[in-house]
């Protein structure tokens, strides 16, 4: 109540604010009136002044009698009366508008984009020396081999700056044959913040071809963008491209944009004089006036001669010759064939009285824009002034039908007639969007009105984005999952037609910025329900198409709305997406208080199914970091919620969950199990991603566990359902699985080519675990292939990543291959460091299998000791490969039983003499036929027949 009562208070004050302009327009109407009728009474009396057939009684005769003065009286009134309007009609102040500073916090912001230029304009007029200037400064650079200046075009809003600078390119595009990106800046777009150049750097990779996954991300803003523009740098290092940044608000933001390379030519359009020492400054100025009679000509589609050019030269004076009002004016009088040139001047000189509503060096361009608003039919205006209120930037039929509360046929017909009458601009994909000035022109208009009416506009389009995205989530969210609701009355909100998942995601994707500076607008209105619905909404889509940096802004804005609204389940809902979403980062600490803070709130509101989906991401987490005891214990009670609530995806997902940590703590049998039980829920529910992955983990615990056969079948058949499902990130993991298995059955290319695909989609992607999953398997490929030196510089880079991430597992993993290809090379301290650091983790984390192959690594580093030590490191190597062996039979790895097996053989041949440890030898041949390692048995068969030889 208290919170309602503040805004009806604050709604008042721009509502007095409207008053007191109705009153000063209504006297300005009276003195006009008053005037008037004086003027006419003057003009009477100087018509009359020349008359002798009547006399005017008292002191009107004596005007009559002397009717030059009559003259006088009638200029110094006039004269007093444009002086009396002027004062009246004093601009008032426009409020600034709400946002944040450049790397200020907030709601996230998106950047948009176009892979190619815009299209010239006819409205292009000749420029010559601007042109010659630009495409000679060019030219010599590129014919010294130079390096390209940016080239800064600025001048006043409504001069052609941005049509220049397309122009420009278009003419300059053959030199640059990488390719042309054009990025508005949004420096001066009104209702917009100015596009961070963070955000612009993810936009303009993204543009580039570089996948969202791949993209930097993090907290630290600074970071993350100095981040972004090495890869922007790295880019376009050694291409030739045209960009042309639009709009830009300062030098600061446009900076980081700026390639490296000496090949690429910057454009750079700004409404501000920007100042640096690398810059060509190019300011365009008004046209000059034959230039702007010219081009009302050409655009007027009259002949030359049917025109009187004075009064075209006053037509463009009065427009300030700026290109904007020219080609507006020109326009009316296309559109209006019964209109002379007179016409038009006589009507653009009645609308100046609205003027006061923008700036002096804007008046004679607002004359334009309020000339072609009066000339709209009613409905059209109304459907006009609402576009000011939209929060986004480009739009197409549907969100206007919901904007301007009409159906999506007359959105069409409405937008369709406006850009007929240049009042707005038509862009690729039947998306329409509104001039700078002309949205400042619309937002004046509307601000008319009810204060309401912005509430209530945004309402509307928050309303209707939340019914689109609830189709488009049909269409990519895994089946069975629970899709974000739609709004109350959404069956009677028309959207567009998505028909499957790559039309949800081209939809979502061109409407990411619109939505988001729905949520960034909503959420400055107070409008909190819908900033955490549309939050909710967005996020599917952000788990998988990132950047994940811009889902952390936007769950944590969704956080705090809901605070606000006294919201916990709204608010849990949140803290577990931004969990979810710190967890693809790798972000583990920061995931799990999320995730932890989600429990708490939804233990709050005794939401079961909620606390149970935070457990089940937090025992991932856990699981991810090798907690496995944490990972287990949130697992099993994220099950037992799930099977209280009899769901049974949520059932699948914490047993396929559940299994995987049995498998990193070694408990293949348990393993097994819960996969199983997994993989039938998912096949009943036809969820082909859980299925997948399911199939892939019972693939790795039956290679751990030797039977590569059926290890093998499941990970091709995961694999094939990833490439169905055109998920890179699973299928590069399937590969991954896919060379070990080709590596331990002696395929040493497979294995080098399933890893390097694998290491190719992760690098893509960004994915930064599983890259470093990819080298240390590759290292491993190295050292049996006898490049031991690359194999200890693999191994290294992905140790290095494994510590970076906090995966102790991958840590000890790295270091168990480490300690063996460092004591290759004979870096025996070195090899000894790696193996105990290793085994210390291992035993922390409760792997065994890990465990039983280490130990079997340092008992070959201490079995190949020459000299005079070798009996005596061999004992010492006995006892490793005896835990080893005691090890692997309690978990049921025969793979490291045989290893174990040939270890002790070699090791009772060198301490008590030949021919001992020959039943050892054959009964690690006899397990290594067994699991289809060959090469394994042959040798020690070839070992034996050589020794006994």
């Amino acid at each position: 109540m208290s919170r309602q009562r503040h805004q009806s208070g604050a709604d008042r004050s721009p509502g007095r604010a409207g008053l007191g302009v109705r009153l000063r327009r209504g006297l300005a109407i009276a003195v006009v009136a008053g005037g008037g009728a004086v003027t006419t009474m003057l003009v009477g009396l100087v018509t009359n002044a020349v008359s002798d057939e009547s006399r005017w009684p008292g002191w009107l005769g004596w005007l009559q009698e002397h009717a030059w003065l009559s003259f006088v009286v009638l200029g110094v009134t006039l004269a007093g009366l444009t002086a009396l309007l002027a004062g009246l009609s004093e601009t008032r102040p426009a409020a600034a508008p709400a946002g944040r500073s450049e790397d200020g916090a907030g709601p996230p912001g998106a950047a948009q984009v176009l892979r190619s230029l815009p299209r010239d304009t006819a409205a292009f007029t000749d420029r010559t020396a601007e042109l010659e200037r630009l495409v000679g400064s060019v030219r010599a650079s590129q014919e010294r081999g130079e390096g390209l200046p940016v080239h800064v075009i600025d001048g006043m809003p409504g001069v052609g700056k941005t049509t220049f600078a397309v122009h420009a390119g278009h003419l300059l595009s053959e030199r640059f044959p990488d390719g042309q990106l054009f990025v508005n800046l949004n420096g001066h777009t009104p209702g917009r913040t100015p596009v961070r150049a963070g955000e612009a750097l993810a936009s303009l990779l993204a543009a580039a071809g570089v996948p969202t996954q791949q993209i930097p991300v993090g907290d630290d803003v600074g970071a993350v963008t100095e981040a972004r523009a090495a890869m922007w740098r790295s880019r376009l290092a050694d291409k030739k491209a045209l960009l042309i940044l639009d709009n830009a608000a300062s030098y600061r933001q446009l900076e980081p944009l700026l390639p490296g390379g000496s090949g690429c030519l910057v454009l750079v359009t700004s409404r501000k004089r920007l100042v640096a020492n690398e810059e060509v400054v190019m300011s365009v100025d008004a046209l000059p006036p034959d230039h702007a009679v010219d081009l009302f000509v050409r655009l007027s589609g009259r002949p030359a001669g049917a025109l009187r050019r004075e009064v075209v030269e006053e037509l463009v004076r009065l427009c300030g010759c700026l290109p904007l009002g020219v080609s507006l004016l020109a326009a009316r009088l296309r559109h209006h064939p019964s209109w002379s040139a007179e016409d038009l001047r006589g009507r653009l000189v009645a609308a100046r009285d609205r003027l006061g509503e923008l700036r002096a060096g804007e008046r004679a361009v607002a004359a334009t824009f309020d000339l072609s608003y009066r000339d709209l039919a009613s409905e059209r205006q109304r459907f006009f002034r609402q576009l000011g209120f939209f929060p986004g930037t480009d739009l197409d039929p549907y969100v206007s039908a919901a904007l301007g509360e009409v159906s999506v046929v007359g959105a069409r017909r409405y937008l369709e007639a406006l850009y007929d009458d240049h009042l707005i601009d038509e862009h690729p994909g039947s998306r329409y969007r509104l001039h700078d000035l002309l949205r400042d022109y619309a937002r004046g208009l509307a601000a008319e009105g009810d204060s309401m009416d912005h509430v209530q506009a945004v309402r509307r389009v928050c309303a209707y984005y939340l019914a689109a995205l609830a189709v488009a989530n049909g269409h990519i969210v895994r089946g069975g999952a629970a899709v974000p609701a739609a709004p109350d009355g959404a069956s009677r909100v028309e959207t567009p037609v998505l028909e499957s998942r790559a039309d949800a995601l081209s939809w979502l994707e061109t409407e990411r910025a619109n939505i988001l500076a729905g949520v960034r607008r909503a959420n400055g209105l107070a409008l909190y329900d819908l900033v955490v619905r549309l939050a909710a909404a967005m996020a599917p889509f952000l788990r998988q198409a990132g950047p994940w940096d811009q889902a952390v802004a936007l769950h944590r804005t969704a956080a705090e709305a809901a605070g606000h609204t006294g919201d916990q389940r709204a608010r849990g809902d949140a803290l577990a997406e931004l969990g979810v979403v710190r967890r693809f980062m790798a972000a583990y600490p920061q995931a799990i208080e999320a995730l932890n803070d989600a429990v708490t709130a939804y233990e709050a509101v005794d939401d079961r199914r909620g606390k149970a989906d935070a457990l089940n991401q937090l025992g991932i987490v856990w699981y991810l970091t090798a907690d496995n005891d944490n990972a287990a214990r949130a697992q099993t009670e994220a099950l037992a919620l799930y099977r209280e609530l009899g769901y049974r995806l949520g059932q699948a997902n914490a047993l396929a969950d559940l299994g995987m940590t049995h498998r990193q703590t070694s408990r293949f049998d348990a393993a097994v199990e819960a996969q199983s039980e997994a993989l039938t829920i998912y096949r009943e529910l036809g969820d082909r991603y859980g299925e997948a992955n399911s199939l892939r983990d019972l693939g790795v615990v039956h290679c751990l566990m030797g039977a590569y056969d059926l290890a093998a079948r499941h990970h091709q058949e995961a694999f094939d359902i990833y490439l169905e499902l055109d998920d890179r990130v699973h299928q590069a993991y399937a590969l991954n699985e896919l060379g070990v298995l080709r590596r331990l059955t002696g395929d040493i290319e497979g294995a080098r080519t399933a890893h390097g695909q694998a290491l190719t989609h992760f690098t893509e992607l960004g994915e930064r675990f599983g890259r470093a999953t990819s080298v240390r398997h590759l290292g491993v490929v190295e050292r049996l292939t006898g490049d031991t030196a690359e194999s200890i510089r693999l191994l290294e880079e992905a140790l290095d990543a494994y510590r970076e991430l906090g995966s102790r597992g991958g840590e000890a993993a790295s270091l168990s291959q480490l300690g063996l290809a460092r004591g290759i090379v004979g870096e025996r301290d070195g090899a000894i460091e790696a193996l105990r650091r290793g085994s210390e983790i291992l035993r922390g984390l409760g792997d065994r299998c890990g465990e039983a192959e280490l130990l079997n690594h340092w008992g070959m580093l201490l079995l190949t000791s020459d000299g005079a030590t070798a009996a005596t490191e061999a004992t010492a190597a006995r006892r490793h490969f005896c835990q080893a062996l005691a090890l692997a039979r309690d978990i049921r790895c025969p793979l490291e039983e045989a290893r174990a097996l040939e270890g002790i053989g070699r090791c009772d041949w060198t301490i008590d003499g030949p021919g001992h440890g020959v039943d050892s030898l054959r009964a690690a041949v006899t397990v290594y036929r067994r699991l289809g390692v060959s090469a394994a048995a042959d040798h020690i068969e070839r070992w034996l027949v050589s020794r006994s030889g």
